[in-house]
């Protein structure tokens, strides 16, 4: 089919066009889409009200196809589901201090971050799957904003797909790669992390040696450090400095940022303290009044938000998994900076989350040679109390994870409960 649309040679032209990849639209929507859900759960009632009466959200949500209505409902939301989470290049609205190149911005923007959140049904379970912008992958055919489509595209690289139909035509891309149906999406700007970062009070990462990196600026030395703001975004952009200084690399340090993110959320630093919630609830919403958070129509609801955080919010260290989308270099000798997914592979991850079964962890903590595993540690969650009615000699309930699935060795990540260090370049 051909294009109906006047941008008939932007998504290719683009190409030659990449800027600095920034992959932070992660703390945006596993704090903005995950733990700002809890805020308006758990932030009393005020801050539903504010998500409420706030026109904007809903009036700049934007349409996935073939999505289904979800009947609206205060208790957690029932079954499986899949949120897409998207960090953009975008200059709009950005702070010229900040991104100086964007002053000489020629426009376009790109998916430079792609994930994939998967909520498992009971029992609960969270797998997050990192997709390599430099991915080459079909590109289906999508909806352009003046009513017409855009034809179909056999090979380009992932980030691609937002300049060429954004959220929505991302969201069809990892469908057609996965074959997951996503009923949620976000996507989030450079200026949007920012502000999130600070609205939660900063993370901690580690670093197994000192980090310098003139490409972002970041600068930081060997040990544990506490990030927010424009240096909590440096760090999620680096990628030059660490490991083998590639994007699978990156990936990985994203998700060590991520784990550590999860593993303060749950801690009580911020369930405990209603002004955090609160704030993450506000920010969250200015973001999107200022176009730096856009979500879809099914997300852009107060009581769907609600419902995802009544999923997640107490899903054991263990059960929260991040994976990296497994692939191999389109040159055998790794001199290329883009990859070729692994589809074999992939398809074992993605036949045990549609049979709801849990995934152990066999492969390297990164693809890249980002991070390497420091330790582990415990989920806070209490264990369920025995019930008033039962005896000593009661019948064990069967352990979930009995019926595991083992994912191939090509399969690189890490789960919550594992402390993990960024590594320098060598």
């Amino acid at each position: 089919m051909n294009r109906t649309s006047s941008r008939s040679a932007e998504p290719v032209a683009r190409h030659g066009r990449l800027r600095s990849p920034h992959p932070a639209a992660q703390i945006a929507v596993i704090v903005g889409a995950m733990a700002i859900v809890v805020a308006l759960a758990l932030a009393g009632t005020a801050a539903f009200a504010l998500w409420a009466t706030t026109s904007t959200i809903a009036k700049n949500a934007v349409t996935l196809e073939n999505t289904v209505e979800l009947p609206p409902d205060m208790g957690a939301i029932e079954g499986g589901a899949n949120l897409l989470v998207v960090g953009t290049d975008s200059c709009q609205g950005q702070d010229l201090a900040l991104f100086p190149r964007c002053a000489h911005d020629e426009g376009g923007e790109r998916n430079d971050v792609t994930m994939l959140v998967h909520i498992s049904d009971a029992p609960r379970r969270i797998t997050v799957i990192s997709f390599p912008r430099d991915m080459l992958v079909p590109i289906p055919s999508c909806p352009s904003p003046d009513g017409g489509r855009y034809s179909a595209m056999s090979s380009q690289m992932m980030n691609a797909s937002y300049s060429y139909g954004g959220l929505p035509c991302t969201a069809l891309t990892v469908e057609q790669l996965t074959g997951e149906k996503i009923q949620f999406a976000a996507a989030i700007r450079w200026t949007g992390v920012i502000h999130m970062s600070d609205a939660i009070g900063g993370v901690q990462v580690c670093l197994a040696g000192d980090v310098n990196d003139r490409h972002t600026g970041l600068h930081l030395t060997a040990g544990e450090h506490v990030l927010k703001g424009a240096e909590a975004l440096q760090f999620l952009r680096i990628r030059h400095g660490i490991g083998d200084g590639s994007d699978l690399g990156r990936i990985s340090n994203q998700q060590q940022f991520m784990t550590s993110l999860v593993r303060k959320v749950q801690s009580g630093d911020v369930l405990s303290h209603p002004s955090t919630l609160f704030s993450l609830a506000t920010t969250a919403m200015q973001q999107v009044t200022d176009k730096q958070l856009i979500l879809s129509d099914q997300l852009a609801n107060p009581t769907r938000m609600v419902q995802i955080a009544m999923a997640l919010k107490s899903v054991p260290y263990k059960d929260i998994v991040f994976v990296q989308y497994p692939t191999r270099y389109a040159q055998g000798d790794g001199r290329s900076t883009r990859v070729l997914p692994v589809t074999s592979a992939a398809d074992a991850l993605f036949a045990a989350l549609r049979e709801n079964r849990a995934i152990r962890l066999t492969g390297k903590a990164s693809q890249g040679l980002g991070v390497e595993v420091k330790g582990e540690v415990s989920s806070p969650s209490p264990s369920p109390s025995a019930s008033p009615g039962s005896t000593a000699g009661a019948t064990t309930a069967p352990d979930p994870d009995a019926n595991a699935v083992d994912l191939p060795q090509e399969i690189a990540g890490t789960t919550a409960a594992q402390v993990t260090c960024t590594r320098p370049q060598q």
